[in-house]
Formats: C-alpha cells, structure tokens, sequence
C-alpha cells in the first residue's frame, strides 16, 4: 500500500489558521514500507455460501500476493477459526513496524443482537471488540478494515479508531441479509476503471465508490429493494458515510490509502531501482489531496504557494519514472 496518513496526527498553525500536517501524517520521505493483509472467508453455513466466500477470499489472495512488500494470510474453510486468526494476528502484530499498513478484509455472515456485532467463523464467532483488540496489537499506524458482510454495519462504532478506516457493506446492524458486497470489491482491486484518478492505483475510496456503485446497479437489476447499503468511516470517530461529502474530513484518509498498484505503477514497484521514487510519488500525490482538503483553512496564497510547489516536485519525480 502506497504512503498515506501516518504520524501522530499534531496540528500546526498556518497563516493564523489551524490545518492538518500532511507532511507529519505522511511520513514525508519514509523509506518504503510493507503491508500485511489478512483476508477471512467466514462460516458458509450452505454449500452456495461457502463457496462464494473461498472464491473471493482467493481471488484477493491472488491480487495481495502479486503486491510487492506484502505479507498476506488467508484463512478459509476448517481455517476460518478464532484461534487461527488470532494467531495470524498476533505474527502481524510481532512482526509490523509503525511505518507498515495492515489491512483485514472479512468475508461472509455477520449478526447483530442490538448490542454486539459477531462476525460467523467456524467454531466461536469473533465479536467487533475482540477484532478491534487484536488489530489495535499491530503498531501499523495506519489500517484498513473492510467488513463485507450481513449486519456489519453494527461493527462501525467498536472498530473505529483514529488513523484507521472501516468499510462495510450495511448501513446498520439491522440490516441482516446476505451481501453481495464482497464481490464488487473484489471486482473493483481487478478492474482498471476503478482507476477514476488515472494514477495506476486504486485507492480505498476508489474501491468503495466503485462496489457500491456496482451493489446499486445489481439490486436495481434485479428489481428487488436494496437489503444492504455499504458505508465506511475514516475519522476515528462519529457515523459512518456513505459517500465522500464536500467538506469534512470524511474520506481524507480512504482517498490516501493505496489497495493495489496496477498497470505502470505496478512495473515500478517490481523494479528494485524505481520503488522509492513510487514511494515519493505517492506521498506528493497524497499531499497535493490533504492540501485540497485543507484549503478553506488556509490562507490562498499559502495554498498556491504549497500546492505549486507540490506538482513542480511531482512532474519532476514523474520525469524520472518515465525515463
């Protein structure tokens, strides 16, 4: 995963206004760093079931492990278990330095009594708190959890933490239904259109705008009412969302996390010679993002003057690459 929010998140002052450090949440000029996915296929309950949620957790094992730098574990079928993934997370959480990235993706049931939120493993189910304890273990200041399961929406308020972002596939613990979610995430790590920004990498907020385009489409297509309605929070703290709003801080850090690399930016990261100048392309075109988020808090010259800069350094990094 590219160069994103990272850093102790401190605030400075500019031209007499408060806005976020990009350069302190960034990680400005940080040595490339290594992902650590961990992917469940939940309990099936019925054959249909299961296999589907094999499907797309392979499918996304495939996608991770052609990643460079990526430390990837998928558990599925009698591995889908409390222990096993406690396991996994515990090796994540021995061996992931704070510059790293984690991202946990669970595929398959969920419930939700009105209080707690289970996700359905074989044996006991896990609930949101004894997930969110296992991923706050793991030092990788920045994290991504991606529930794509039924009622996932109850697991929002537990899992929420600063410098981590939640997506799942139901606005509510209510909403009970299996999903079909998961497929179109899957489908959007695989398809280049989900690329809007043309950077040859799809990221967070890319995947989820385009899975729950795609969710819409499948129920209108079908012509049944929607039974689930995917949202996501990347704040650290309030309600979830279902789409990036104008102003807020909504969607700054979804914006900043790279899933995957593809075409010309997935021929640099396999060139040993061309990573850290990938490294440093990320970070400006992240930069160049906090600092449009910031700009009604910024002076306008301020602005300019920065953002500038920003695109001078990355038209010359870009020259590099493409030589």
């Amino acid at each position: 995963m590219g160069g994103g929010m990272r850093g102790s998140g401190k605030w400075l002052v500019v031209s007499g206004k408060w806005m976020l450090s990009w350069c302190v949440l960034l990680g400005c000029a940080r040595a490339w760093a290594g992902t650590y996915y961990v992917t469940v296929a939940g309990l099936g309950g019925e054959p249909d079931y299961e296999q589907r949620f094999t499907a797309n957790a392979m499918d996304l094992d495939k996608i991770f492990k052609s990643a460079v730098g990526a430390h990837v574990w998928t558990l599925t079928g009698k591995q889908s278990t409390k222990a096993k993934l406690t396991e996994v997370m515990s090796e994540a959480a021995r061996d992931a330095k704070p510059e790293d990235d984690l991202v946990v993706t669970l595929i398959g049931h969920g419930s939700f009594d009105g209080v707690e939120y289970k996700f359905n493993l074989v044996g006991p189910d896990i609930s949101a708190a004894e997930l969110a304890g296992l991923c706050d273990k793991v030092v990788a200041k920045r994290q991504l959890i991606v529930d794509t399961s039924s009622a996932s929406g109850g697991a929002v308020p537990v899992l929420e933490r600063s410098g981590r972002a939640v997506i799942v596939a139901t606005k509510s613990g209510t909403e009970k239904n299996a999903t079909v979610f998961a497929r179109y995430w899957v489908e959007a790590l695989q398809d280049p259109t989900a690329d809007t920004d043309k950077s040859d990498s799809i990221s967070a907020m890319e995947a989820f705008a385009y899975a729950d385009r795609k969710t819409a489409e499948f129920y209108t297509s079908q012509k049944r009412l929607a039974t689930e309605h995917p949202e996501f929070e990347d704040t650290g703290k309030g309600d979830a969302v279902r789409a990036k709003p104008s102003e807020g801080r909504e969607g700054a850090l979804m914006a900043t996390i790279t899933v995957v690399r593809i075409g010309a930016a997935q021929a640099a990261m396999n060139d040993p010679a061309k990573r850290d100048l990938m490294a440093k392309k990320e970070e400006l075109e992240q930069k160049i993002d906090g600092l449009k988020y910031e700009k009604a808090a910024m002076e306008p010259g301020e602005y300019k003057k920065e953002l500038t800069a920003a695109l001078v350094e990355l038209a010359k990094v870009q020259a590099e690459l493409d030589k």
